[in-house]
């Protein structure tokens, strides 16, 4: 049972349940022959929604209330502000460094045109899933702390968000991927690989906060900036570049509300 109370075990399966949900979505595209844009309109509103609530609920306010708990001399606020800057700029850096592109392909990202668009654009999602990993294994450690608002059942209801906008993630991916000219068991195989870095992101940011606890203000609110990057520079942009913009913004709120639920709920 010491395992099962392990948070960097627990990191780790909840990442593993992350996965698996990508997996799900990736395999729909053995279900449909092309890419609905209404649908994959209403995917990336619902999954920005997911990801907003989980940025506040699930790691901005537990690392307002850890800072304002803790012995530190500095206001509550700056740590937090500190982290939140840093996570955006680390995205920010990411997106700069490694050559990829997205389904609208307007976002003035860096780019290598020597590497295939199919290939960019799982290296897009790639990146933006590793934020969702750091915020799973940062959550779980949080709350094995015992200290601030982090719980077990919040990291819990996180790993849900998460697992729930990964679905219409992996299937955002590989269908795009199939309408692109790959096989759908090419398509469907790059689709579940772009999530498996949320395991290994989730075991790191356990381990680096109960290794050097003083920084788990500062690791909530990254991977809260971290996440708000991804939502506004690659969710929400996506889900309104489409005739779809109502129905979007519609799933956006549907997902704010869901995850924002399961938070006070189980948290």
């Amino acid at each position: 049972m010491a395992l099962f109370s392990n948070p960097i075990f627990q990191a780790l399966i909840a990442g593993i349940f992350t996965w698996l949900c990508t997996l799900f979505g990736s395999s729909f595209v053995f279900l449909f022959k092309e890419v609905n844009d209404r649908f994959l309109a209403i995917m990336q509103g619902f999954a920005a929604g997911v990801m907003i609530a989980a940025s506040f609920w699930s790691l901005l306010a537990p690392a307002l209330e850890y800072a304002e708990s803790s012995s530190s001399s500095l206001p509550a606020w700056l740590p937090v502000a500190v982290g939140f800057v840093v996570g955006g700029l680390f995205l920010r850096l990411l997106d700069y460094t490694v050559p990829h592109t997205h389904l609208s392909e307007d976002h003035g990202d860096s780019d290598n045109r020597k590497l295939p668009k199919t290939t960019m654009l799982f290296l897009a999602v790639t990146i933006h899933n590793i934020p969702e990993g750091l915020a799973l294994g940062v959550a779980f450690a949080a709350a094995s702390i015992g200290n601030g608002g982090a719980t077990l059942t919040g990291a819990i209801a996180l790993a849900i968000g998460i697992g729930l906008q990964n679905i219409p993630e992996g299937s955002a991916l590989s269908l795009p991927l199939y309408a692109d000219g790959r096989t759908k068991r090419k398509a469907f195989q790059m689709g579940q690989l772009s999530a498996i870095v949320e395991p290994v992101s989730a075991v790191i940011g356990a381990a680096a906060v109960l290794v050097v606890q003083e920084i788990l203000p500062y690791a909530l609110a990254f991977a809260a900036g971290a996440m708000i990057f991804v939502v506004v520079e690659q969710l929400i942009p996506e889900s309104q570049s489409s005739n779809h913009t109502d129905d979007a913004t519609l799933a956006l709120i549907g997902g704010f509300v869901l995850m924002m639920i399961l938070d006070v709920a189980l948290g």
